[in-house]
Order: structure tokens, then C-alpha cells, then sequence
């Protein structure tokens, strides 16, 4: 059985040693030859990546891939692993195949309806374009399209692995449905994140074919290698303009990017989960600027150690909202010059649960200021005491 899982990427990565994972540089009509594998030879829509994303590898393989028995679809940092947390390799793929028609991802949870949470992100009546098209040319799916609606449970990134006749046909209906759809979609009023709408409608179009068709699907682990490029790049500017002290161009560069790429934030890209902290750590670090406080700058210019500083004192904001703080969290406060800007800012952001009780911690840390005759910090605590 010939087997070959294709690696939609965008960017250089570090390729897999098996031999069935191929590389696949998604939207290279245009872009720097990244030395892989593109979409931009034969029958190709390279050229509307910006609009579909993925799908433009996805596009390719379903029209130029001729001698594989089975077709798989994983990313450059999103891959199908085994129990051992190790990437599935052709004898597991097969085995899987034995007893199912198709794997997929591992079902996701969102807190409302598929429809609902579409449309927070994006624009849940080009959801309803699909729905609407389905109905006139495969009216048979329309009741799988309306539950998958409804339901709060979907598969997520296009990843899949099947036969190639099952691929070939799954293909062809999400293409021929996508195609009619984007004759309805005004994608140039989009900004350039939701301009890859088709990418985005896809990811559900898997569950409704297959609940249609009646497919047996095994629900593979995923695993993310490495976190999305663009949250990394995020990443490298703040740091780069942290150290050059430019904490106002910082913040400004922030906002910016996530109006461009929302996305870096979600937990599938950010799966440090430094993002929410790096925004935090700007603002405070802006405040205390403006009031002539060291705080943050005291320890560093360094926001790599901002982060792990950030979580050390949250580990001692923890504990003196239980009450039970030691003399170590004292000292850490008092020597790491933790400003009350950071205190106040931690405490009203802080994860729901996370802080048992903000009043306790806030009283607790006023009395440690005030016995280390650090007035500016102890009265900047008391407008959140009253």
C-alpha cells in the first residue's frame, strides 16, 4: 500500500525522517521557492491562496496526485501521533485503515452552536452561502449541514487521512460547493485575516460529508510541533522592541498585528499561552513608565524573562490570596521591585479561579509595602482596598 501524507506549509519547518510525510509549499505561485514540493505546477489555484488557504494543497493533490493508494493532509506543525505521543507511521496508518474509512482530528468542543461560534470570528452568513448553495446542489446533505450547524462539536484544520477514491470524492463536492460559494462572497471587503473564508468554511464541510455518507471515522490525537509562524514572529518583534526599550511602539505594533492575524492569539497557535501575558506585560510596563516607577524595567529589558517573572509572581499572588504565603514571597516581591501597577493589573486580568480571593491578596500585599516603607506602592493599593 502506497501512502502519502501531505504537509501543507507555508514556511521552512523541520520535515519528518519518514519518508510518507511529503512537504507541500501551499501558495507558492508568487512567494520564494522554499525547496519543497509545490502547489503551483499542473491543475493549481496557488495563486488564491490569500483566499483559501490550505486548500490550494488540498486543491493540488486532489488534481495531480495519480499513484497513492492513501492520501493524508497534516500541517507543518499539526500532525496525526500515536499513544506514544510519536507520529503515526505507515504500518499504524494502515492498520487504523483496516477497521476505518478516514481519520480525522480528535472532535473539538466550542461553547455554542457551530453556526454561533463560526460567526464570532468571522462572518456566520457566508455559513448560511454554504448552506444555501448545498440546498440546491445537494439537497440530500442539507439535513447533515443543518445539524452540524446546530451541534457545538467539529473537526478542525482539514486533516484527514482516507483512500484516495474516498479523498477524490470528497474533493470534488467541497470544491464544487466552495467554487459557487465564492461567486457570492464579496471576499475583497474582508480584512486580509477573514479573506481566507474558504479555508475557514471548510473545516465543517468534513463532518457533514462524512456523517452523510455514513463513513466509519477514527478521531486521531493531534499533535502541535511547533506553534503557529506568525505567533512566533508576533513574538520576536515585541522581544526585539522590548530590548530597544520602545515599550509605546510595542504596544501600537501589537494591536496592529492582531487586527492583520487575530489568530496568533487562539490557543491551537499560541500553545505557550504567552500572548495574553505579552499584552498584560506592555501595558503594565507602559504605566509604570508614565508614573516613573521601575517595576518591570528593574530586573530587565528582556521579555522572555518578563514572562517567567510574570508567572513567579503570579505564583505568590496565588498564594497570598490563600492566605498562605512565605517569607520567600515576600522577599521575591520586595527584591524583583513588583510595583502595585503590576500587582492591581495581575489581580483584575487573572483567569477566572485562578485567584482565590483578590481582597486577601491586595491586603496582604498592602501590609508587606507598608512594613517595607514603600509608600508610593502601599497608597497606590489603597484605591483598590476601598
Amino acid at each position: 500500500m502506497k501512502i502519502k501524507i501531505f504537509t501543507m506549509t507555508h514556511k521552512k519547518f523541520q520535515k519528518p525522517e519518514d519518508d510518507i510525510y511529503i512537504p507541500l509549499h501551499v501558495g507558492r505561485a508568487g512567494t520564494e521557492d522554499l525547496g519543497y514540493l509545490g502547489d503551483d505546477t499542473g491543475a493549481s489555484i496557488s495563486r488564491w491562496n490569500n483566499y483559501y488557504g490550505e486548500l490550494t494543497g488540498v486543491y493540488w493533490v486532489w488534481k495531480n496526485e495519480k499513484d497513492a493508494d492513501v492520501i493524508g493532509i497534516c500541517h507543518y506543525r499539526r500532525f496525526f501521533l500515536n499513544d506514544k505521543r510519536e507520529l503515526l507511521n505507515q504500518q499504524e496508518y494502515e492498520n487504523i485503515l483496516k477497521d476505518y474509512d478516514m481519520i480525522v482530528s480528535e472532535k473539538m468542543e466550542a461553547d455554542t452552536s457551530y453556526l454561533d461560534y463560526f460567526g464570532e470570528a468571522h462572518n456566520a452568513q457566508d455559513l448560511l452561502t454554504v448552506g444555501e448553495v448545498i440546498k440546491e446542489k445537494y439537497p440530500e446533505y442539507v439535513p447533515y449541514f443543518q445539524k452540524a450547524m446546530d451541534e457545538h462539536t467539529f473537526y478542525y484544520g482539514n486533516l484527514m487521512v482516507t483512500s484516495r477514491k474516498l479523498f477524490q470524492e470528497y474533493a470534488d463536492w467541497l470544491f464544487d460547493i466552495l467554487f459557487e460559494v465564492e461567486k457570492r462572497i464579496d471576499v475583497e471587503s474582508y480584512d486580509l485575516y477573514n479573506q481566507r473564508v474558504f479555508g475557514f468554511l471548510s473545516e465543517q464541510m468534513v463532518k457533514i460529508w462524512v456523517e452523510k455518507n455514513g463513513l466509519k471515522v477514527y478521531e486521531g490525537k493531534i499533535g502541535i510541533t511547533a506553534e503557529k509562524a506568525e505567533t512566533v514572529e508576533l513574538k520576536l518583534a515585541m522581544t526585539q522592541l522590548v530590548k530597544m526599550k520602545q515599550i509605546t511602539q510595542a504596544r501600537e505594533m501589537f494591536y496592529e498585528y492582531l487586527k492583520v492575524r487575530p489568530d496568533v492569539r487562539l490557543e491551537l497557535s499560541d500553545i505557550k499561552r504567552e500572548v495574553p501575558v505579552i499584552e498584560l506585560l506592555l501595558y503594565i510596563a507602559q504605566e509604570e513608565q508614565q508614573r516613573n516607577i521601575s517595576g518591570l524595567t528593574y530586573n530587565s529589558w528582556d521579555l522572555g524573562e518578563w514572562i517567567v517573572h510574570y508567572r513567579n509572581v503570579m505564583e505568590c499572588l496565588c498564594r497570598f490570596s490563600q492566605g498562605e504565603e512565605q517569607q520567600e514571597d515576600v522577599d521575591y516581591i520586595l527584591n524583583h521591585q513588583v510595583s502595585w501597577v503590576m500587582v492591581k493589573v495581575m489581580l483584575l486580568n487573572a483567569e477566572p479561579g485562578s485567584i482565590a480571593n483578590p481582597s486577601l491578596a491586595l491586603q496582604a500585599l498592602y501590609e508587606v509595602y507598608k512594613a517595607a516603607g514603600r509608600k508610593q506602592d502601599y497608597e497606590g493599593l489603597v484605591s483598590c482596598l476601598s
